[in-house]
């Protein structure tokens, strides 16, 4: 499997999908002609916004230059046919929206056992990024979340990666959600014991099973302390099947892995 896990995959306000840190040259690496392409939705029961959304998506990488041969998506609708999907697709595309509604609908498809088997390009974008972690840090993102003592801020993901991303970072850093502070209140907290990366708009992960690099600007946080890692133009590579150790390895520099 390879994984594009994107802050967001688009320029803001347009179609475009963003070039910076080599990610269309990437992405045209892995995803062959004649894609056929499964849009997941994050709230499978809104269809309006999944069809407007998948819409978009399609658009933005057909302007790109991809060919599509098939472009389906999956909600409350068809989610019963969620296995044949998988199994006849190049490219699946996991939605942004709010984590946690996103994440009981993947539950309920039983992603993370289906998608475990597929072999072709997985695109995150936001939640779907966040989502595709082992464990996911559903950070506190709506009014009363943070507020909210049931509400759970770690929860059971796709396994697809360890790594715990936190998307635009340039527009929610300083975020207020009931009164807290977004990174001084909450995630630093969150974050002891923990690694987070955050990560603006422009930048992602990316793995093809034997390693993981960040693309572009990063930040790790890590026991209540945050550390620019890599800036745009860049790249990280946070594990490799060749590295000796348990150390990161960073042009000259590391950090400490758990």
């Amino acid at each position: 499997m390879i994984l594009f896990l994107t802050s967001s995959p688009s320029v803001d306000f347009s179609d475009d999908l963003n070039p910076a840190n080599d990610f269309l040259n990437n992405l045209k690496k892995y995803i062959p002609e004649n894609a056929r392409f499964l849009f997941i939705t994050s709230d499978p029961d809104d269809p309006d916004m999944t069809e407007g959304y998948a819409e978009a998506v399609r658009i933005s990488f057909e302007k790109a230059g991809f060919s599509v041969s098939e472009y389906r998506f999956c909600d409350r609708r068809n989610e019963n046919s969620i296995g044949s999907f998988i199994e006849s697709s190049d490219v699946i595309y996991l939605a942004g929206g709010h984590v946690p509604t996103e994440n009981a609908f993947f539950r309920d498809l039983g992603l993370r056992s289906l998608i475990g088997k597929f072999r072709g390009v997985v695109i995150g974008c936001s939640a779907g990024t966040m989502n595709a972690a082992g464990t996911v840090y559903a950070v506190p993102e709506l009014d009363g979340e943070a507020a909210d003592p049931s509400y759970r801020r770690f929860i059971s993901g796709l396994g697809l990666t360890k790594t715990m991303i936190l998307p635009h970072y340039q527009a929610c850093r300083n975020d207020v959600i009931d009164g807290l502070r977004l990174f001084e209140d909450i995630v630093f907290p969150d974050s002891a014991g923990r690694r987070f990366f955050a990560l603006p708009d422009g930048s992602y992960l990316f793995s093809d099973g034997n390693g993981e690099i960040i693309f572009g600007e990063a930040y790790l946080i890590e026991n209540g302390r945050m550390s620019r890692i890599c800036e745009n133009g860049r790249s990280v590579r946070l594990w490799s099947r060749k590295d000796s150790g348990s150390r990161e390895k960073r042009e000259g520099n590391s950090v400490k892995t758990e």
